[in-house]
C-alpha cells in the first residue's frame, strides 16, 4: 500500500510514539475495505508500539486510533491518503503521546472545555482546506476525553452526503447538528464552544509589548516581510486571520523558481515553520478592524482588532492579500456551500455525474472546468467578455473535451434556488440581449480576487480598485506604514512577487526604523 519512502518516513515519525496505540478497523469485503485494511497493516509493521485489529463500527470502511488503557481516540471513515495523509501522521503521533505544537495556552483552554462534544468533519482527498479543519479536530479531541472526532470521505460515504445535502467541504457538524463549514482553526471552534474565549484572547492581546514591525497578514508576503525584519535583530510580529492565506487554496505551483512542483498547503507550513524559527511572535485567528494614526496611540501606530484588542508597532506592514471575488448576483450569497462555492478542488467530487457551470474565463476558470469535466456529467463556462482570457494551452485542452460548452458575452444575472439548493442560472447574452438559463446543481465562481482593504478606507490612499497604493519601496501614504503582495496595486498577483515585495517592505521598514526615533514605551 504504502511505497518504500514513505514507509521509510513514517517509520521515522513512529519513533516519537511514547505510549502503545491501537489501529481498530471496520472492514467488510468492499475494494474500499481491502485498500484500507493494506494501509493499517503496513502502518502496524513500522513500529512495536502500533498495532492492528477489527472491530465493527456504524460506518465501514474506517479505522480508530486509540491509546491502550486510555480514552485518547481519533476515528476516520476514510482512507486518510492524498491531503489528509498528514492529517493521519499527526493523528498517530499526538494519540501516541507526542505533544501537538499549539501554544500552552490554547491546550489549557480545549482542556477546560466542560460538556460532551461529537463532531463529525465531512472532508475530500482533495480539498487542501480540509485538513486544517481535521487536524483541529483531531488535536482537541485528543487533548480532552469529552470531545470526540471523525474524519469522513464523502466519496466513501456519498449517500450521506446527499441525505444530508452536503455540498462543500470541509462541513463539519457537532452532536448530529451542522456546526460550521469551510476550514476551521482550533480558535475559531473554541470560538464557537466558549463564548468567554474572545473577551480573555482580547484582554491578553491588550497586554502584549509593542512590536518595532507588526505585520497584518500570513500570506506569502507577510511572512517573507516577516522573515526579512526578523532577520535584522528588531522586534517582528505577525497578525492573521489565517497563516498561509490565500496559497493554502492553491492545488498545484509550478512557477515558483527552484521548486518544480509543490502544493499551497505545503508551502504555507514551510513559511509557518520558517517564519516561527525566527522566534516572530505569530498571532493567529485574528482580523485587523481598523488602523490607528501614531498620534493616536503616543507616538505608535495602532492595529485594532475585530476582537476589540489593539496591538501597538513602531511601523507597520500591511499585507492582508485578496480573497476570490463575487459575482454579487441574486442568490449568490443565500446558495453559498448550497450548490455555489469557489474552490472546484475542494467541492468538485460532491457533484460527482450532476451539470455544473464555471463563471470565469481565465486561467482560473478554465483550468477548474477542465478539472471538473473529469469528474461531473457537464461542465458550462460562462465568460463576460467576448473571448476567453486564459493561456492557450487551456483553451486547447478544454476544447478537446467532450462534456464541456461556452457562452462568451455572458452576463450572469441570478443563481436560482430549487428545493434549499442551487438549481440553475440566469445570464443575458450581451449581444442580442436574449434571457438565457442554465440547468446546473453547482456554480464555481472563477472570476479573480478581491483586495483585503475594506477596513482601511479613510485611513490610508487606496485605488478605484480598492489597492493599497505604494511606491517602489513599498511605502504608503502615511509615514512608517508600508504594504505588499495582493492587496496592493502591484499589477501581478504571483506567489514570488508578493515574497518579493514583502522583502522590499521589511527592508524599507527598518530603513524608516533606523533613521526615525519614535519612542516604543
Amino acid at each position: 500500500m504504502l511505497d518504500n519512502t514513505l514507509k521509510q518516513q513514517l517509520s521515522a515519525y513512529l519513533e516519537r510514539v511514547q505510549f502503545p496505540i491501537s489501529l481498530v478497523a471496520s472492514l467488510d469485503g468492499s475494494d474500499a475495505s481491502r485498500e484500507l485494511r493494506a494501509l493499517l497493516e503496513d502502518i502496524a509493521t513500522l513500529s512495536d508500539k502500533v498495532s492492528f485489529s477489527e472491530a465493527t463500527h456504524s460506518r465501514t470502511p474506517s479505522f480508530a486510533i486509540r491509546r491502550d488503557g486510555s480514552s485518547e481516540e481519533v476515528r476516520f471513515s476514510a482512507i486518510p491518503l492524498g491531503h489528509e495523509f498528514t492529517s493521519l501522521v499527526l493523528a498517530l503521533l499526538q494519540v501516541g503521546g507526542h505533544p501537538p505544537k499549539i501554544d500552552d495556552a490554547l491546550a489549557a483552554q480545549v482542556k477546560a472545555l466542560d460538556g460532551d462534544y461529537v463532531f463529525e468533519t465531512f472532508m475530500s482527498l482533495h480539498c487542501q482546506s480540509c485538513p486544517d479543519t481535521v487536524q483541529a479536530l483531531n488535536t482537541m479531541s485528543v487533548l480532552n476525553p469529552r470531545i470526540r472526532h471523525e474524519a469522513i470521505d464523502g466519496a466513501l460515504f456519498q449517500a450521506e452526503v446527499e441525505e444530508r445535502e452536503i455540498l462543500s467541504v470541509p462541513t463539519v457538524y457537532l452532536n448530529g447538528e451542522p456546526f460550521d463549514a469551510g476550514r476551521l482553526s482550533i480558535e475559531q471552534i473554541l470560538g464557537k464552544l466558549d463564548s468567554g474565549a474572545a473577551e480573555r484572547a482580547a484582554e491578553a492581546l491588550n497586554d502584549v509589548a509593542p512590536f518595532d514591525v507588526l505585520v497584518v497578514g500570513g500570506g506569502p508576503a507577510g511572512a517573507a516581510a516577516a522573515i526579512y525584519a526578523a532577520r535584522k535583530g528588531i522586534r517582528t510580529g505577525v497578525v492573521a486571520e489565517r497563516f498561509g492565506g490565500q496559497v493554502l487554496d492553491t492545488m498545484s505551483i509550478e512557477n515558483f523558481p527552484s521548486v518544480e512542483y509543490t502544493e499551497g498547503p505545503k508551502l504555507g507550513a514551510s513559511l509557518e515553520a520558517h517564519v516561527r524559527s525566527y522566534g516572530v511572535e505569530m498571532i493567529n485567528g485574528q482580523r485587523a478592524a481598523e488602523l490607528i494614526p501614531a498620534p493616536e496611540t503616543g507616538g505608535l501606530f495602532g492595529v485594532r482588532l475585530e476582537s476589540g484588542a489593539t496591538l501597538k508597532a513602531k511601523s507597520i506592514i500591511l499585507a492582508t492579500g485578496a480573497r476570490w471575488r463575487q459575482t454579487g448576483v441574486p442568490g449568490e450569497e443565500a446558495l453559498r456551500n448550497k450548490g455555489v462555492t469557489y474552490c472546484p478542488h475542494c467541492d468538485g467530487p460532491l457533484f460527482k455525474g450532476k451539470r455544473v457551470a464555471v463563471i470565469g474565463g481565465g486561467n482560473s476558470g478554465i483550468e477548474a472546468a477542465i478539472d471538473l469535466a473529469g469528474v461531473v456529467d457537464h461542465v458550462t463556462v460562462l465568460e463576460f467578455d467576448s473571448k476567453l482570457r486564459a493561456d492557450d494551452v487551456l483553451q486547447k485542452k478544454l476544447a478537446s473535451l467532450p462534456n464541456t460548452a461556452v457562452h462568451l458575452n455572458a452576463q450572469t444575472t441570478e443563481m436560482v434556488e430549487k428545493n434549499g439548493k442551487l438549481g440553475g442560472l440566469k445570464f443575458t447574452d450581451r449581444v442580442s440581449g436574449e434571457s438565457r438559463n442554465v440547468d446546473v446543481e453547482g456554480c464555481f465562481v472563477q472570476i479573480g480576487l478581491l483586495p483585503n482593504t475594506e477596513w482601511l478606507t479613510g485611513a490610508i490612499t487606496l485605488s478605484p480598485r480598492g489597492e493599497i497604493e505604494m511606491d517602489a519601496r513599498g511605502a504608503t501614504s502615511i509615514p512608517g506604514v508600508f504594504a505588499a503582495g495582493d492587496a496592493t496595486t502591484e499589477p501581478f498577483k504571483q506567489i514570488v512577487v508578493a515574497m518579493g515585495s514583502g522583502s522590499t517592505a521589511a527592508l524599507s521598514a527598518f530603513d524608516y526604523l533606523i533613521r526615525t526615533s519614535t519612542p516604543a514605551d
